[in-house]
């Protein structure tokens, strides 16, 4: 689904480290830029669903069960893959782009979350109770930049590429941010070192900040550090639009229509929404 949303996270950067002390509560430093407007037509607050490919339309179907069980209301306003009505808030699985098409060619998922300006992708990482991992009682916020870098499909032409030129600019502006709040400790780590540390230490981490393409490989190794990509929720946050989706993207296309698709990941990103529009 794609929706407004309020942030009540933590921080933390794979290029940089913003941590607090334990026990801090994290609402203190909730960015809140994100509020839904009111709602219309009789108090109601009107959803997209947008299926997407793979394992993404059995997933809605699992929501929509479970709204019905709730509300005893089934209404939903469904939109096709390639359709550009969108309302304000949204629930989507991932759209799978072909790669045999040239270069060129734009990424669904792209076009949605720039033409959007869905800036913001944050996923909570969170032990959950019954799950078997190595690691226990990891709660990690990852805050990664959602439109532009790597995965931003420009065209741009360089004679010289400095990826240090533009890392460090991140660097830089996560820098100045963070000295407006000196009771949160801010580091910085190079991503290469994060990955490892976060598979043998995960507990030092609390908030991660990090650019689009960081943002990606570290999402999926603190995905499997909870027990897979079908247990997180993720959000994709801009000043008037919200997506929630599953945390690492995944169209799940080997295992669909087998019934074995792990819901989870989908549901908690409708308790994410829920959460925001209350």
């Amino acid at each position: 689904m794609y929706l407004h949303v309020s942030s009540n996270f933590s921080l933390f950067f794979p290029f940089f480290k913003w941590c607090s002390s334990p026990g801090t509560n994290h609402s203190k430093y909730a960015l809140n830029l994100f509020s839904p407007p009111p709602a219309r037509y009789g108090g109601r607050h009107t959803v997209t669903l947008i299926p997407g490919d793979g394992i993404g339309p059995e997933l809605l179907n699992h929501v929509r069960e479970l709204f019905r069980s709730v509300s005893g209301d089934s209404t939903c306003h469904n939109e096709n893959n390639n359709s550009n009505s969108i309302n304000s808030w949204c629930k989507m699985s991932n759209i799978e782009t072909n790669h045999t098409l040239p270069p060129s060619h734009k990424s669904r998922n792209n076009l949605l979350r720039t033409g959007l300006d869905l800036y913001a992708n944050v996923m909570h990482c969170q032990s959950l109770p019954g799950v078997q991992t190595r690691h226990k009682n990891i709660d990690i916020i990852i805050i990664r930049e959602n439109t532009e870098g790597e995965y931003s499909s420009l065209d741009l032409t360089f004679s010289i590429i400095n990826r240090k030129l533009a890392d460090g600019l991140f660097l830089q502006c996560c820098k100045e941010v963070a000295s407006g709040y000196p009771d949160i400790t801010f580091d910085s780590m190079i991503v290469d070192n994060t990955t490892m540390q976060l598979v043998s230490k995960p507990h030092q981490f609390d908030v991660m900040v990090m650019p689009n393409l960081y943002g990606n490989v570290v999402s999926n190794v603190c995905a499997g550090l909870v027990g897979g990509p079908g247990l997180v929720p993720g959000a994709n946050l801009g000043s008037d639009y919200a997506v929630f989706e599953t945390a690492t993207r995944n169209t799940g296309k080997s295992i669909a229509g087998r019934n074995i698709a792990n819901p989870t990941a989908m549901l908690l990103a409708s308790c994410l929404m829920l959460d925001h529009l209350k």
